[in-house]
């Protein structure tokens, strides 16, 4: 893999338009756990190219933090994939596994991060997911989507939602990061959008703004209460490698221990 990638489980993954180096700059200084330059909706048609020419530039140093590439093009590819900054590609509008087997033919060995963002691709989510082996993750987005369904309500868009958390795990993916909330002025709807998320299996959001990363961050970060739980799981599983009864009678098995590995491993990463 190009690039340093950190050890941490990524939770925060910043958005900052490729026609603009400045704001880019100031992403990588952020404390996002991820980078994701935008040469795709963020930037307007005619600033396309010379978005390109700077992200090229970006891209001829290693950096700090990850830096992905949403592209607007697999044209754009080509000139990306031997940079050595890059260490992963968002692919939007992936609807076929035809069209993630190309973009890896175009990248070997770099990490690809497909975006379902129709109908179609909702309905064919495991297949891309297990389409390459490159493929690291899978994301909905949810602009086009709500465009495509014809959704009024946010409720409309739970089943797609579950669809993608279900498909990443049969995949054996790490659980999706949610989509981008769009008002960087509501961060109460943030928090409470990331509950929601949480409790649906997501891991993660993207976020639009710096100012987005703490709530992300924090609403995704164990609670004293789930960590305590996780560590007495953990310490009755060293003794018992079968189900096993915890002191309070409760039984678990070997997905719950697994479970509480995960959580005191997001716990590490605030200490």
């Amino acid at each position: 893999m190009n690039g340093m990638e950190r050890l941490r489980t990524p939770l925060t993954w910043l958005y900052a338009p490729g026609d603009r180096p400045e704001v880019v700059g100031k992403a990588l200084t952020s404390g996002a756990d991820v980078v994701i330059v935008d040469l795709e909706d963020a930037v307007a048609p005619h600033r396309k190219a010379y978005a390109l020419d700077a992200t090229v530039d970006l891209l001829a140093d290693v950096h700090p933090v990850p830096v992905h590439v949403r592209v607007h093009s697999p044209l754009d590819i080509p000139t990306l994939a031997p940079l050595p900054g890059l260490c992963g590609l968002r692919v939007p509008k992936v609807t076929h596994v035809t069209d993630i087997q190309r973009i890896a033919g175009l990248a070997p060995g770099l990490p690809l991060y497909p975006l379902l963002e129709n109908a179609l691709a909702v309905e064919h989510a495991y297949a891309i997911a297990t389409a390459h082996p490159d493929v690291r993750g899978i994301a909905l987005g949810e602009a086009d989507l709500r465009a495509d369904l014809g959704v009024r309500d946010d409720s409309g868009l739970d089943w797609p939602r579950s669809r993608v958390v279900v498909a990443a795990r049969a995949a054996a993916l790490p659980p999706p990061a949610q989509s981008v909330h769009p008002d960087i002025g509501d961060l109460a709807a943030l928090a409470a959008g990331c509950a929601r998320g949480r409790a649906m299996g997501f891991l993660g959001r993207a976020a639009i703004h710096p100012r987005q990363l703490a709530v992300i961050e924090r609403a995704y970060l164990p609670t004293p209460e789930e960590v305590d739980a996780a560590r007495e799981v953990v310490a009755a599983a060293v003794t018992d490698r079968g189900a096993l009864a915890l002191p309070d009678g409760r039984f678990v098995d070997a997905a719950v221990v697994e479970g509480a590995h995960r959580v005191l491993a997001l716990a590490a990463r605030a200490a």
